[in-house]
């Protein structure tokens, strides 16, 4: 289950929230869903961390400050943190994306252009992992990979490069991705 793009902020996507994370299915929180918990992210990571499916969330920097009320030290360190307090597999976006596993596993991304920082483009990342850990692949993996296929649609479409773009080129991708195997 996705949940945050367009959901707007407040108490009603807080309970939204809720309900997913008591919900068996493995759960991507983005955006809306992420800000809504600003300055409580204790509340959400005891949401998280009583539950037993996979929960992956995607904030981009300002998200994660609203979220924790800021956090010293390098993006590496804090996007660790944050999976370990947070109990979840953390996509810190930028064009060195950090993806953190609560176990301290994490990698560094470093293929996203700069012209992938275009308004929906981290909702069509959440959709990518969302499809990820909807075909059975573990959280981590998932996010991997997500975040990896993300920056190649947008390296493969090139500069113009709208949100709505980012899915029409991943065919193009995987086909790619196919022939090299």
């Amino acid at each position: 289950v996705l949940i945050g793009p367009g959901c707007g902020v407040g108490p009603a996507t807080r309970t939204l929230v809720a309900r997913v994370l008591a919900a068996p299915a493995a759960a991507v929180l983005d955006a809306d869903a992420i800000t809504s918990f600003a300055g409580d992210a204790l509340s959400l990571a005891a949401l998280i961390k009583a539950r037993a499916a996979a929960t992956v969330i995607t904030p981009h920097e300002g998200e994660l400050q609203r979220l924790t009320g800021g956090m010293p030290g390098a993006k590496l360190e804090r996007a660790r943190r944050t999976a370990t307090v947070g109990g979840c597999v953390t996509i810190l976006k930028g064009p060195d994306t950090v993806v953190a596993a609560p176990d301290g596993r994490a990698a560094i991304n470093a293929n996203a252009p700069p012209w992938l920082a275009t308004a929906g483009s981290g909702d069509v990342l959440a959709g990518f992992v969302t499809g990820l850990l909807a075909q059975g692949m573990p959280a981590f993996e998932a996010a991997c990979a997500a975040v990896w296929l993300h920056g190649e649609c947008a390296n493969a479409f090139g500069q113009g490069l709208i949100a709505e773009d980012l899915p029409e080129v991943l065919p193009r991708v995987l086909a790619r991705l196919a022939t090299q195997l």
